[in-house]
């Protein structure tokens, strides 16, 4: 029987969620290394060791232990538009992150929510909810869109809502979103509700702004 040889991006999808660091974010510290020798990726360090004809070859640590050493392309490393989240969807990277995920779960902490995870349950406070803007969907059809900002203590994140959900929340409502999944668009973190989502609103109160989580938010780096 033949199986398929992994690739390298298949290693670093792995390697992202294994150790709970954002794929983009992995990515990202390889060209830096490349560029500066050495780059940190949260809890991860990754460290350029030189070049074999048009690979690069590259050391990732952890708490000084030794992760893996690999060579990867460099013209991969020079490529502008790479469709990143496609890196997930495959059967391997999915029966990892359900293997991290299974078992009972309550509430997530958004500084804790990362690519790729499913059917996550999150409470927390609307912050700021923009007036929704009428799209074009790749089906062809129109819909209204609007990208909330949501937080709790540990951070904040957009939470995608599409039609009659744009307009169910409002800015100080404290809400539970349940069976979400969190994506990534344009290098940032999103939650998405998807077919089996739900949100609803556990409490209304006075409004808090986006100004309020400055100081959580100003140190954390989202992809």
């Amino acid at each position: 029987m033949n199986h398929k040889k992994p690739t390298i991006i298949e290693h670093l999808a792995f390697l992202s969620v294994k150790h709970g660091v954002y794929l983009s974010e992995l990515f990202h510290a390889l060209v830096i290394a490349r560029e500066q020798g050495t780059a940190a990726c949260e809890n991860l360090t990754v460290e350029y060791r030189g070049s074999i004809g048009k690979e690069a070859i590259f050391l990732i640590t952890k708490d000084s232990k030794v992760v893996v050493q690999f060579r990867i392309v460099k013209e991969l490393l020079l490529t502008k538009d790479i469709h990143i989240e496609s890196w997930m969807n495959t059967d391997k990277i999915h029966k990892q992150i359900f293997k991290q995920n299974c078992g009972p779960r309550l509430s997530t902490m958004v500084q804790d929510l990362r690519h790729g995870m499913k059917k996550v349950t999150v409470e927390a406070e609307v912050l700021e909810t923009p007036k929704p803007s009428l799209v074009q969907t790749r089906y062809g059809n129109s819909a209204m869109v609007t990208n909330a900002w949501i937080a709790d203590e540990t951070g904040k994140i957009k939470l995608c809502l599409w039609n009659e959900q744009a307009s169910y929340i409002t800015t100080g409502d404290i809400i539970q979103i349940k069976n979400a999944s969190v994506s990534a668009f344009r290098g940032e973190r999103q939650l998405r509700l998807g077919k089996t989502g739900t949100v609803s609103v556990i409490q209304s109160r006075g409004t808090r702004t986006m100004q309020d989580f400055e100081d959580i938010d100003k140190n954390t780096i989202y992809a």
